[in-house]
């Protein structure tokens, strides 16, 4: 299964214009049942994100004199040359069906962390491989920056509670909304 498991702005956004998540860190976080980060991570195999969350990460645990978060094998999603981290970090282009492959396998029948970039749990959802989207909405509004989720799709509530500063939502991933599914079809 692959989770698309994120904090999102009430007005949908990920991270500001500048990638900055800040606005995040401000808020009291909570630990429900279903929702709680710790609980989340002791089902999780294996890790995938986009190059700009690799880069946020490693610039923000360096600053704290950290060192890379992740003892999991994880997948860096991008087309550049990146630096190393200190873990099991392997990059990755193309498309996201060869990685969920090789993931699933590394995964050893845990789950998968698609731990962010918008655009990037688009190709996955696009690929009929994203399963579901837990999202913990904060009190928070931007005006822009990086979008939750730049698709169009249909999904289905399974889960919510409020958490903390944030209100806690699981959805399922139905698929495209039904309306393009309908024109896809003809």
């Amino acid at each position: 299964m692959l989770t698309y498991y994120t904090a999102t702005t009430l007005d949908g956004w990920i991270a500001d214009p500048d990638d900055s998540l800040d606005w995040l860190f401000r808020q009291k976080q909570g630990d429900v049942p279903g929702f709680g980060f710790d609980e989340f991570m002791a089902g999780v195999g294996a890790l995938v994100m986009g190059r700009t969350t690799y880069q946020w990460v490693l610039d923000h645990e360096a600053a704290a004199g950290n060192a890379w978060p992740f003892t999991l094998p994880t997948w860096v999603m991008t087309s550049r040359e990146l630096p190393a981290a200190s873990g099991d970090v392997r990059l990755a282009s193309g498309d996201v069906r060869a990685v969920h492959e090789v993931m699933t396998a590394a995964a050893g029948g845990r789950h998968l962390w698609l731990v962010g970039g918008g655009d990037l749990a688009g190709q996955f959802a696009e690929a009929g491989l994203l399963d579901e989207v837990v999202v913990s909405i904060a009190p928070v509004t931007l005006g822009a920056g990086r979008p939750l989720l730049p698709r169009r799709l249909d999904l289905e509530l399974v889960e919510a509670a409020p958490n903390g500063a944030f209100v806690s939502a699981r959805y399922r991933v139905v698929g495209p909304l039904l309306e393009d599914r309908a024109a896809a079809d003809g």
